[in-house]
């Protein structure tokens, strides 16, 4: 992995089959990390997936076909390091986009346009909760731009957005996606 991507500690903890003690079954680095050579020192890091709701504890989970949205009915925990714009902007157009979104197993989330405010705008039917754990970041909208850092959520409904890093240093971002009509 490069080395300005920060790799992700996972600890997966259940209980054992009686249900009385506890212990860390795994404790790692997450093995399922996607990055998009377009932008160097983007990284999404899929943590867990559940594919129906309540979840089921005993289930393995990234056994499941990568993408940027939930399965139907699921959940996806999944943490981003984005990179300062400063480091693709103006090398990045719609083949790259394509193929980004593509190789995330969503390539019907991606609205891109050339008339989008962002190049990576996006929309999935999902709600998510997004925590902004180090650095800076805007989130784009249709109508809008919200500069956010580090301690501030944001919780998207559906929403058409994107991220920009307009800072000189990454931002991670922690995201909870869940399925939604």
């Amino acid at each position: 992995m490069a080395n300005d991507i920060k790799p992700i500690r996972r600890i997966v903890v259940r209980d054992n089959a009686e249900g009385t003690r506890s212990r860390a079954l795994c404790d790692a680095p997450s093995p399922d990390v996607h990055l998009d050579p377009a932008r160097p020192g983007f990284a999404a890091t899929r943590l867990w997936v559940t594919e129906q709701t309540p979840a089921r504890v005993r289930d393995e989970s990234l056994h499941l076909p990568h993408t940027i949205e939930p399965p139907r009915a699921g959940s996806l925990c999944r943490y981003l390091q984005i990179p300062p714009d400063d480091a693709w902007k103006g090398k990045v157009g719609s083949k790259e986009v394509v193929a980004y979104f593509a190789a995330m197993g969503s390539p019907g989330a991606s609205t891109y346009s050339g008339a989008a405010p962002h190049p990576y705008m996006q929309k999935t039917r999902s709600l998510d909760f997004a925590l902004i754990l180090e650095g800076e970041i805007t989130l784009v909208l249709d109508l809008e731009e919200v500069h956010l850092s580090a301690g501030d959520t944001v919780v998207l409904r559906g929403s058409n957005h994107a991220w920009s890093n307009r800072s000189s240093k990454p931002c991670l971002i922690a995201m909870s996606m869940h399925d939604a009509a």
